[in-house]
């Protein structure tokens, strides 16, 4: 019996806790964006996609060099070093925010962009990260319990994901409490900038290297290598590269119909008609001196131009009416330049927000489908397909693609819909519409779920008797809810009645995990049930029963991850590490998903949009039961 390695179990584990922190914190980080420089809902959920779509393109990249150079790249570095040039990448990508962001002001899109790019490398760091320490997780002691020590380190992880986005809103926001005229007013007025953020990038940056140094320095932490020899995976190769230039593709005509030269292609000729119908003769030039003069006239931040005749009438624009600009109505097409970002938003036609949504979808149909392609033609003939060739690989690849979109969607457009009114529910706990800053704890409560899923998940680590498994398995939800509570004391105190209605869903999690009793696929059909149920509570209610049924989406997807990790690379031997190279490629589902449900959102509502949380959990269902039919017909479970 291979015996467990705790010393480095415990040390390889402090690498989760950034991973979380830094996922987390995007949910607070997401509706600052939007407002800050100026967005819509799908370019602000381009935060997930630069940050996640940074996991598939690194492991895609140590993919294809291992397949050229014909040797595993990873194995030959081994687990240790590659946690260690991950950090050291994740380092690079941090302190490149400073001058990325640097004397940047309220409107000014194109710094977002720096922002991302930021985001990017951040991301290319954890993919080499994460594809080595989760193998290396689940090598540390039997097979047969590598779900439980993943549980165990995401429960570390879930420790960043709970105190993130408070840390987040109040480095960023310097408080939890402001309220949306007061963190607009803040940013007008040049009190709120981007300063703090680029200190909290610099300190992090700081740790990446310290932390890296610990493993470099690190005795009790072996290197990690596989033995068995390299196989090629053409096959799989070419695939993940058409799936990359797709996904490209569908994305690069979105960014395209965003800018400011398809506007000039598809709306110039409407806006001159409009002004030439309201005396303006665009023909002699005085559309330009006519904007130029308001510009001067009203405006110290940012582009934004304003109906003439608006201001008229008001005789004057305050600080709020700036942050969102008066006369922008299809009846009424105000004057703008074509490079401002919220007029091109509402001089948008429908045919162009239809369009960018069908290619969201189009990228997600093809997602699924090339690696089904990958499936039944590796079952004809496996050559070539490398870890592909396992069905439970290519079922798991889907799984964690979706796992991670819906864990991620729910959080990351959950401050836009706090921002909207979900009815007259929600005024017996003194919410109705929140900020940035105020939702912080409730994202926060959302990601403290997943938290108590892992915590308790990890239980199957110690050698427990199965009285006191059992006794467990009820206190320790509680204890990770009560290090939730106090994390939020200190800036934004859980009620009594959220702790209350929060205990009741925990019990609905508890009888969960007795229901499944420490089986992984039972756990999955178990809880991805559950997150169907919560996820139409949220979409057909309104109030407490809206808000607390989507914040369940965190308790039920908690268990999933290691779950899926574990159950996918079961039974396929040499092919451990190219499998979990692909699993963590799938990553790529934080970076299509919430963007697709941010669209959505902006087409058809915010509360209408999570529809897409429940496709996913009905997906998950049925992974489960594929799942459990693969492994059955295998004799791995």
């Amino acid at each position: 019996m291979k015996k467990q390695n705790n010393s480095a179990l415990f040390t390889l584990i402090t690498v989760f806790f950034f991973w979380g922190f830094f996922g987390a914190s995007n949910g607070v980080f997401i509706p600052f964006c939007k407002t800050y420089f100026q967005l819509d809902q799908f370019q602000a959920q381009l935060v997930e996609f630069a940050f996640y779509g940074a996991y598939f393109i690194g492991a895609l990249i140590l993919f294809i060099w291992s397949s050229f150079s014909k040797k595993d790249i990873l194995n030959n570095w081994g687990y240790k070093k590659g946690i260690i040039y991950g950090l050291l990448i994740s380092a690079v990508g941090a302190f490149i925010m400073w001058p990325a962001v640097n004397g940047s002001n309220f409107g000014d899109t194109q710094v977002f962009y720096y922002v991302l790019a930021v985001l990017f490398i951040v991301g290319l760091g954890f993919a080499l990260q994460q594809t080595a320490a989760n193998p290396f997780a689940v090598s540390l002691g039997e097979p047969s319990t590598g779900s439980n020590r993943l549980n165990l380190a995401g429960g570390i992880n879930s420790f960043g994901t709970a105190i993130g986005p408070l840390l987040i809103a109040v480095i960023i926001f310097g408080s939890v409490s402001l309220s949306s005229d007061e963190i607009n007013n803040r940013i007008i007025d040049g009190e709120l900038t981007l300063g703090p953020l680029q200190l909290l990038y610099l300190g992090v940056a700081i740790a990446f290297l310290v932390v890296a140094a610990f493993f470099y320095f690190s005795k009790n932490l072996p290197d990690g290598k596989n033995n068995e020899p390299f196989e090629p995976a053409n096959k799989s190769k070419n695939v993940l590269i058409s799936l990359t230039i797709v996904i490209t593709i569908c994305f690069g005509w979105i960014f395209y119909s965003y800018s400011s030269g398809f506007a000039e292609n598809n709306f110039k000729n409407e806006i001159e008609t409009v002004l030439n119908e309201k005396g303006y003769n665009v023909n002699n030039g005085e559309f330009e001196s006519l904007t130029k003069g308001l510009e001067d006239d009203f405006f110290e931040y940012g582009d934004s131009i304003i109906d003439k005749l608006a201001l008229e009438r008001r005789g004057k624009v305050t600080k709020t009416e700036i942050l969102n600009p008066i006369g922008y109505n299809k009846d009424l097409v105000p004057l703008f330049k074509l490079t401002d970002q919220e007029a091109l938003k509402k001089a948008t036609p429908e045919w162009v927000e239809l369009y960018r949504l069908f290619a969201l979808i189009f990228a997600l149909i093809f997602t699924f489908g090339i690696i089904f392609y990958g499936y039944f033609s590796s079952s004809k003939n496996p050559d070539g397909w490398g870890a592909l060739k396992y069905p439970q690989l290519a079922w798991g690849m889907l799984a964690i693609f979706t796992y991670v979109g819906v864990e991620v969607t729910i959080q990351s457009n959950l401050g836009e819909l706090l921002k909207k009114d979900l009815g007259e529910g929600l005024n017996a706990i003194g919410l109705n519409v929140m900020s940035e800053a105020e939702s912080a704890k409730y994202i926060a409560l959302y990601w403290g779920g997943l938290m108590i899923g892992r915590w308790t998940g990890s239980l199957g680590v110690f050698n427990l008797s199965k009285m006191m498994k059992n006794i467990l398995l009820f206190i320790t939800p509680f204890i990770a809810f009560g290090v939730v509570i106090s994390v939020n004391y200190l800036t934004s105190p859980i009620s009594i009645m959220e702790i209350g209605i929060f205990s009741i869903l925990i019990c609905i999690q508890i009888l969960g995990f007795y229901l499944a009793k420490d089986n992984a696929v039972k756990t999955m059909t178990i809880f991805s049930s559950l997150g169907i149920i919560a996820m139409i509570f949220g979409l057909f209610s309104d109030g407490n029963l809206a808000l607390f049924s989507l914040l369940t989406g965190g308790l039920f997807c908690s268990i999933m991850w290691p779950c899926i990790f574990s159950l996918s690379i079961k039974g396929i031997g040499k092919y451990t590490s190219q499998g979990a190279s692909f699993l963590v490629m799938m990553i790529l589902g934080g970076a299509i998903i919430p963007p697709l449900q941010g669209k959505l959102a902006d087409i058809s509502g915010i509360q209408e949009s999570y529809w897409v949380a429940v496709i996913c959990f009905i997906f998950l269902l049925i992974y489960s039961i594929m799942t459990n039919k693969i492994l059955t017909k295998q004799k791995l479970i």
